[in-house]
């Protein structure tokens, strides 16, 4: 992906210059690019459903994507999505690959020394789960066992016990695994689990809409226990490229959208129970 910058010509390097010397002095240079250019970059995932995934129409759809197009929109630009690695998009220094993450990220004091979380603007449970076969019954069943997880997610910090959330709802580690197996793709973990019981993992953690979402589409696995924990969830950018004005034009687009419940309504739209009623798994102001 190359910098925006270099898509540029000389001449529209030139008016970005002028228009940065007559913006105020809070003004950051990745929203001035955002400005110039008509366009917000926006990274979320490719195959976590339902809150972002490309459809079998080669479109991206989801929660977290109908979040940033309305962001774009009352941002007054366009929107486009890319889908790089979640290490890499929780690693900072995006050296403006792309300017803002829309994609369920939990602020933590870790993530925090190199991102910045302007607004919240979601709640959800995590959850363990098992396939339908499992011997396990109890969560403290899963004490020494094989559990996979999504790399450099909440939910492997969890189960290292190392879980520094921001903000968040108090908590207990219930579960102190044997082996953590940390994938690049929570689906991984899903398709892996409905193979067996210690085929390839004894359970996974993960969002409980996803857990859902996967039950509802036929896998054969169940909920184990209560929610290991209730997380906030963030929209992010990049400390390397702080930028105070684009924060804050994200904390009032989200304060907007919560106020006049375009949030709640978009929760109903994605998270709902098997007959079609909304449920309590995602909480959206």
């Amino acid at each position: 992906m190359k910098v925006k910058l270099s898509i540029k010509n000389a001449v529209a390097a030139l008016s970005i210059a002028l228009f940065s010397l007559s913006m105020s002095a809070k003004a950051g240079v990745v929203y001035d690019y955002i400005k110039m250019d008509n366009e917000i970059l926006i990274a979320t995932d490719a195959n976590w459903a339902p809150f972002s995934y490309i459809n079998d129409a080669g479109e991206m759809e989801g929660f977290d994507v109908d979040v940033g197009r309305e962001i774009a929109k009352r941002m007054g630009v366009e929107v486009r999505f890319i889908t790089p690695d979640w290490g890499v998009i929780t690693a900072g220094n995006w050296n403006m690959r792309w300017d803002v993450s829309v994609g369920s990220m939990t602020p933590t004091a870790t993530r925090s020394e190199v991102l910045n979380f302007p607004a919240v603007y979601y709640y959800t449970p995590a959850s363990f789960a098992v396939h339908v076969d499992s011997p396990v019954t109890t969560l403290a069943g899963l004490n020494g066992k094989n559990i996979c997880t999504t790399a450099s997610s909440t939910w492997e910090m969890y189960l290292e016990g190392n879980l520094d959330m921001l903000n968040a709802p108090a908590f207990t580690y219930k579960v102190t695994p044997g082996t953590i197996t940390a994938l690049t793709d929570g689906h991984t973990c899903l398709d892996d689990t409905r193979l067996g019981a210690g085929v390839r993992n004894d359970g996974i953690i993960d969002s409980v809409p996803m857990i859902q979402g996967a039950i509802e589409d036929g896998y054969p696995i169940k909920f184990l226990g209560d929610p290991a924990f209730y997380e906030p969830l963030s929209v992010a950018t990049d400390k390397g490229n702080n930028d105070p004005e684009l924060d804050a034009e994200l904390a009032r687009v989200i304060a907007e959208m919560q106020k006049d419940y375009t949030l709640t309504m978009l929760s109903m739209k994605w998270f709902k129970n098997a007959d079609g009623s909304s449920n309590d798994y995602t909480i959206a102001y």
